[in-house]
């Protein structure tokens, strides 16, 4: 089974190791890495090609996961492609996204509402949020409210 889309890995480094842990994690699907970087893609992935030769003595393996890396995407690249997108009108579009994403990775909302407003309950299922679409159990729903308490 293929996931749909694509999976992207943010880091600031070259090490081979680094890289193939994440691709074993996705079960050898294509990734494309964001590196911060000022290096050219392809020097970037020479690099790790280089390192993956000492690391492993059977081509087999080094090819197989070189091929696991869909794109290298360095710094000039991401700027590139950010100001293409705002010539084409799509700034605003990018911050909500930006935002929108930040919420979920840190877990935070932006109304007042307890938690348990937004809830649906179901016998033996686990608790959905209708805003947020996010699956709970009733352990981790009330971790979530302390996290917000805190944070607020």
């Amino acid at each position: 089974m293929r996931p749909l889309g694509r999976f992207f890995q943010v880091t600031e480094t070259v090490d081979v190791k680094k890289y193939f842990l994440d691709i074993d994690k996705v079960q050898k699907f294509p990734l494309t890495f964001v590196v911060k970087s000022d290096e050219d893609s392809s020097v970037l992935a020479a690099k790790i090609k280089v390192q993956a030769q000492r690391q492993y003595p059977v081509t087999v393996i080094v090819e197989r996961y070189m091929e696991c890396i869909e794109e290298i995407i360095n710094i000039p690249d991401l700027t590139e492609r950010f100001d293409e997108a705002v010539k084409q009108g799509a700034l605003t579009n990018i911050m909500d996204e930006i935002v929108l994403q930040s919420k979920v990775e840190f877990n935070y909302g932006d109304d007042d509402r307890d938690l348990e407003d937004d809830v649906i309950e179901e016998e033996g299922a686990p608790y959905v949020t209708k805003s947020q679409g996010v699956l709970f159990d009733s352990k981790s729903l009330s971790n979530v409210k302390k996290r917000q308490i805190r944070t607020r």
